[in-house]
């Protein structure tokens, strides 16, 4: 059977020999797989244990993202969970625990106007 859309499968084939797509996924509800709570968490680290805090936190399955940022702190997590109990625990018995994290500030996400995992590509 001839392709229905042969330049579009091209143009995927050749965005992803070139490294451009990193994966192919399934884009979830987050309310309706019960991670109703989403929070964006400033990390303040020390120098000293801060390469391994930063493996912690990425192996972390409640943390979507990890991101270095410039100004004042010194990383910015994007977290899902189902409850502001598992926020706090995860905080405080995971987050907290590492040895160079000094400081966290948490914002609690009330409503999404929007999120998207698209890009651009030109």
């Amino acid at each position: 059977m001839a392709c229905r859309f042969p330049r579009a499968n091209e143009r995927v084939r050749k965005l992803s020999n070139a490294g451009i797509i990193k994966a192919w996924c399934a884009v979830l509800d987050p309310a309706k797989i019960g991670n109703t709570v989403c929070a964006f968490v400033y990390v303040d680290m020390d120098y000293e244990g801060e390469a391994e805090a930063c493996r912690a936190l990425c192996s972390m399955d409640e943390v979507q993202e990890v991101h270095h940022i410039s100004g004042a702190h010194s990383y910015l997590l994007k977290i899902r969970l189902a409850d502001n109990a598992a926020l706090q625990s995860l905080l405080h018995d995971r987050i907290k625990a590492l040895p160079a994290v000094r400081h966290t500030e948490s914002i609690i996400v009330l409503q999404s106007e929007k999120e998207t995992p698209q890009m651009v590509v030109s």
